[in-house]
């Protein structure tokens, strides 16, 4: 029997609310998207306390190089964003685009192969992290046999995605496609220029870029800065769009100022990264405009912002009671955090005590797990009862447990990072009167590792809640499903 089949089986049979039975949505391949979603969110979050384990504790290694933190790292950063990140992505993506189409996938064997094309690529990066074979850019660490295979999987799953809009039975397309489709569209652009490179040989893993020097960083933060605009913002925006209203059970609050936040946002993102190459041989004026378009990202993220608060706004009560919805207005509130603080950063004086200090990683973290992590916690507590035909989740205190657990690592995580950041940033740049640096490097490490404790404290407590959410989603899997008739009269086509 294969792995699909045994997916689709006990406790994980498919129970499909009647509306999914009647508009023919192939709700099957969401339900493997959300199972992976979860796996590899348990598999990335682990990973990131190991190495988060290792700094505050350097013994932590074992006698064997694919053990070290430079192997581990990527593992770590390819597994929360790619794989946990993007099977989300993908998931919501394929549940949005039928909704607001009324149309099916169209084809069974392609959403199929979408999915697990994916899969194999993640593991196929994942083991060439461990066994040292890599390009060395940054979240575009996999070699070029891996690039291949994914750009195949990639394009398979635009056909899929445009095919779906092309044979909507709604005239309109719902915004949320909008950002799915902006998503999809750069990623794989960004993908294939990024990757470009010369095999040594066609049974070597080894290539070589076809850039180099200043050429091949201005390329790399290219591709580095727009993976975070269109995979983990601009893709997110779009599971935001459809799945906060759908819960607050409101239409957005300006359907025109999402509109406009989508067209500034794909303008101005792709002019923005410069600002990682600050005080690098890269041109002065390149970097001037790098900090210019990254100031004026402000408007289109801060526009997001302001529609998903003011979606909820007459509803706040709800908050209270409502634990799905509150990670969803909180994914917004660390949404707007991280926007602000991300331009702030561009700015050249503050980049100078910020850049290759803690400081990046605390804003990195404020957005993964606030942003994205939560706006997908949300999506997938409002999925899984209507994909498996459930009232609802199993343990609403379960929810509260998760959010809190989840919070309290969030905010402990940040701010201790942000802290040895500032911390460090302040030793490299103090000196005598002399002239000479008046702390060495090994001492910022020493002053940093109190820090490192905390932030190990806070992951941890982050994986737990996500564990809550785990054990949560089994055991609403695994009850008895709601039979329940329901009018023809009341279907709709959007649940």
């Amino acid at each position: 029997m294969s792995a699909a089949h045994l997916m689709a089986g006990a406790p994980f049979a498919r129970q499909p609310d009647r509306a999914a039975a009647d508009f023919g949505y192939d709700d099957r391949i969401v339900r493997m998207f959300v199972l992976a979603t979860l796996f590899w969110g348990v598999a990335g979050l682990a990973m990131g306390a190991l190495i988060a384990a290792q700094l505050a504790w350097p013994g932590l290694v074992l006698d064997a190089s694919w053990s070290t933190f430079g192997r581990l790292r990527p593992v770590h950063t390819s597994a929360v964003i790619f794989a946990f990140g993007g099977n989300a992505l993908l998931g919501t993506s394929l549940y949005v685009v039928q909704r607001t189409c009324r149309a099916r996938l169209p084809g069974t064997f392609a959403a199929e192969f979408v999915f697990w094309g994916y899969q194999l690529f993640i593991v196929m990066a994942a083991v060439g992290y461990l066994m040292g074979v890599t390009q060395g850019h940054e979240y575009a660490e996999p070699e070029w046999l891996a690039d291949i295979w994914l750009t195949i999987v990639w394009l398979t799953y635009a056909g899929l995605f445009i095919g779906t809009l092309l044979r909507r039975t709604e005239p309109h397309i719902y915004v949320a496609n909008w950002f799915y489709l902006s998503f999809i569209i750069t990623i794989a652009i960004l993908h294939v220029v990024n990757n470009l490179s010369l095999p040594i040989a066609w049974n070597e893993s080894k290539s070589y870029s076809l850039f180099s020097g200043v050429q091949d960083a201005m390329t790399q933060w290219w591709y580095g800065h727009n993976a975070v605009g269109f995979f983990l913002t601009a893709g997110f925006l779009g599971i935001m769009y459809y799945f906060l209203p759908k819960q607050a059970n409101a239409p957005i609050w300006s359907y025109r100022l999402s509109i406009i936040s989508f067209w500034s946002l794909v303008f101005m993102y792709m002019w923005a990264g410069p600002h990682h190459l600050h005080f690098t041989s890269l041109p002065d004026w390149t970097q001037t405009l790098g900090m210019a378009f990254t100031l004026m990202l402000w408007m289109p993220s801060w526009a997001s912002t302001l529609n998903g608060f003011m979606t909820v706004s007459g509803r706040w009560d709800l908050l209270r009671t409502d634990p799905v919805l509150r990670f969803m207005i909180t994914a917004v509130m660390f949404y707007g955090v991280a926007t602000f603080e991300g331009p702030l950063m561009g700015i050249r004086t503050v980049n100078g005590l910020s850049h290759y200090t803690d400081w990046t990683v605390s804003h990195v973290h404020s957005g993964a797990l606030g942003w994205n992590g939560y706006i997908t916690f949300g999506a997938l507590y409002y999925l899984v009862p209507k994909l498996w035909g459930r009232e609802r989740m199993y343990s609403r205190a379960a929810i509260e447990w998760h959010f809190w657990l989840s919070l309290a690592g969030i905010m402990l995580y940040v701010t201790a990072m942000w802290g040895s950041g500032v911390l460090q940033g302040l030793m490299w740049r103090a000196h005598t009167e002399l002239g000479f640096l008046k702390y060495s490097f090994t001492d910022s490490v020493v002053a940093s590792k109190p820090y490192y404790w905390a932030r190990l404290l806070g992951g941890t407590l982050y994986l737990a809640g996500f564990l809550v959410m785990v054990w949560n989603v089994y055991r609403t899997i695994a009850a008895a499903p709601v039979t329940r008739r329901v009018p023809a009269s009341n279907l709709v086509p959007a649940e």
